[in-house]
């Protein structure tokens, strides 16, 4: 649910859920045939999760950080990782970026940047985001949901990013 002033999109787990499926729709209908799917974590952990499970491809993942400062809220300094964690060796072939959103855009364009030109084996590499902000610098190839007024988005799953294992044990202590 989009706020009234366009600054905050609330979503819940079937909406988001609906969405990664619009998600595979979108890829599957556009004909592009690819070998392995590459989840950028965290935020794409989900997406690439349900895609993988949907197309029947291997799912590799590489890490990325830049929202660690006040819970999340605010970019810092990108961090990328050396290595990409996939079941089949090194990643190769065509290959499906996916990640939850394209914010500003400038996480996905450098890890492009960084699979072009350190995974020499990656023959085409396409993008898939489920959210794109009009702030943007990045466009990726399939996107569900175009963003004009750049709201933040309040993912169903971020209450877990201020819980500590105490406060599951209180709320689940009978």
């Amino acid at each position: 649910m989009l706020t009234e002033d366009g600054k905050h999109l609330y979503v819940s787990y079937d909406e988001y859920n609906n969405l990664i499926e619009k998600l595979a729709i979108k890829v599957f209908q556009s004909g592009w045939q690819f070998d392995t799917i590459l989840c950028l974590a965290r935020g794409g952990m989900r997406p690439g999760d349900v895609l993988s499970r949907v197309f029947d491809k291997p799912l590799a993942i590489m890490s990325t950080s830049s929202y660690r400062s006040e819970a999340g809220t605010v970019q810092g300094k990108l961090d990328i990782a050396h290595y990409i964690t996939t079941p089949k060796g090194q990643i190769a072939g065509k290959v499906l970026l996916v990640d939850d959103l394209a914010d500003s855009g400038h996480t996905l364009n450098k890890v492009i940047e960084e699979l072009k030109n350190n995974y020499k084996p990656i023959t085409e590499l396409r993008s898939a985001v489920i959210w794109t902000k009009a702030i943007s610098i990045f466009t990726p190839d399939y996107c569900v949901d175009y963003l004009p007024t750049n709201p933040w988005i309040h993912q169903p799953f971020e209450g877990y990013d201020n819980m500590r294992p105490e406060q599951l044990i209180q709320k689940w202590s009978v």
